[in-house]
């Protein structure tokens, strides 16, 4: 399943560093976890079972910066496959 665009733009934006948050998004659960920059990097959709994780899949974020800068050249989400109750 591809991230849809708004989804995407609600990724996009700079959070707290460090943190996860958890909502609702389009019927389904998300959690995402920002990087020591506040950018979301890793997003979990499904979902939430009893003890707050998600069942769903997992995204993994790729960023390609500027050399010597923050600023980003380009970005995207890599799909790493399906979580599930343990």
């Amino acid at each position: 399943m591809a991230i849809n665009p708004k989804l995407e733009q609600l990724l996009e934006k700079v959070y707290e560093s460090r943190q996860r948050y958890d909502q609702k998004y389009g019927g389904k659960d998300i959690t995402y976890i920002t990087n020591e920059l506040g950018e979301p990097v890793t997003l979990f959709i499904g979902r939430r079972i009893e003890d707050g994780s998600i069942a769903g899949e997992r995204y993994v974020r790729r960023i390609v910066r500027q050399p010597q800068g923050n600023i980003i050249l380009k970005s995207h989400w890599e799909k790493k496959g399906s979580v599930s109750r343990s």
